[in-house]
């Protein structure tokens, strides 16, 4: 009977809402040790079933890792290494970015860069530093601006590159939908006609990230 004791803290800790990945932690680690296994034998079970399932994403792993290394100045670094960079501007910075982050999901590798990953810790750090190098007395507004752009950034990169891959799931959706109608066209073809679609994706954003590199820029060269 011991063993329903993980039912009772799964119970508990619902009620008095508690996080719910902890209290399902704690009814696993609670049966477990009900059962008679060691604290060993219980993260070895753990372990085995996340190889097995795969139920948790690589990126929840890789998270931790990102908060370290922000706790030991990341960010820091990556404004300094910019700031060292004379022709690092925001306008370059922030397009480069888009060029290889449509790249990489055009290649299928869409979790490779992402929010949490590498805009956050890093690219919009650089990007704001290569705003404050060009004008230091950015305002607080234009500094969320800039953070803002960033994420765009990310979003307009991923969004527009996945399409050109074969194998994403919105180009097999496609495909599905209209061979329910009776159209059958092949994946190739989806993505070859994305390929304009992707062209024509950083060629505005491009020219947006321009204006925003002017207009970030435009009360130093008033000063001026």
């Amino acid at each position: 009977m011991l063993v329903l004791i993980g039912i009772l803290i799964i119970i508990a800790g619902f009620l008095l809402r508690f996080n719910p990945l902890l209290v399902i932690m704690a009814s696993a680690l609670a049966t477990g040790l009900a059962a008679g296994l060691d604290v060993t034998a219980i993260i070895a079970a753990f372990g085995k079933a996340f190889n097995d399932t795969r139920y948790v994403s690589i990126i929840w792993i890789v998270l931790p890792v990102i908060g370290l290394l922000e706790a030991y100045g990341l960010q820091q670094h990556a404004r300094t290494l910019i700031a060292r960079m004379r022709g690092a501007t925001l306008g370059r910075l922030l397009t480069g970015y888009l060029l290889l982050r449509q790249a990489m999901s055009a290649a299928g590798l869409t979790s490779v860069a992402g929010h949490a990953q590498t805009v956050r810790p890093l690219v919009a750090p650089m990007a704001e530093a290569a705003a404050d190098a060009q004008n230091p007395a950015l305002s607080d507004d234009q500094r969320e601006e800039v953070k803002a752009y960033s994420a765009a950034t990310d979003n307009v990169g991923l969004f527009f590159g996945e399409d050109i891959f074969l194998a994403i799931g919105s180009i097999l959706l496609m495909k599905g939908v209209l061979e329910g109608y009776g159209y059958v066209i092949e994946p190739l073809h989806f993505s070859l006609w994305a390929i304009p679609t992707a062209i024509a994706a950083f060629l505005i954003h491009g020219f947006r990230l321009r204006r925003l590199e002017r207009r970030m820029a435009a009360p130093a060269e008033r000063g001026a």
